[in-house]
């Protein structure tokens, strides 16, 4: 299985109840811009059913509308 996008947005985020100023905050978490139309994962060397029940389930875990073509 092989990811096609790789999260190399920093995102950060001040502490709650800090004062204004004082610089950027440090990086809370990475993130990615994937557009519509853009293939996130994609499998190879497996049988056909393997590789849908793998990315069904992943599927599942994702907060999109997922589709998956062979």
């Amino acid at each position: 299985m092989q990811t096609k996008v790789f999260a190399s947005l920093p995102v950060t985020k001040k502490p709650t109840e800090v004062r204004m100023g004082k610089g950027k905050g440090s990086v809370d978490f990475w993130a990615c811009k994937v557009f519509p139309g853009t293939a996130l994962f994609e499998i190879s060397g497996a049988t056909k059913e393997a590789a849908l029940s793998a990315l069904s389930s992943g599927a599942q875990r994702l907060p999109v509308q997922v589709k998956i073509v062979s």
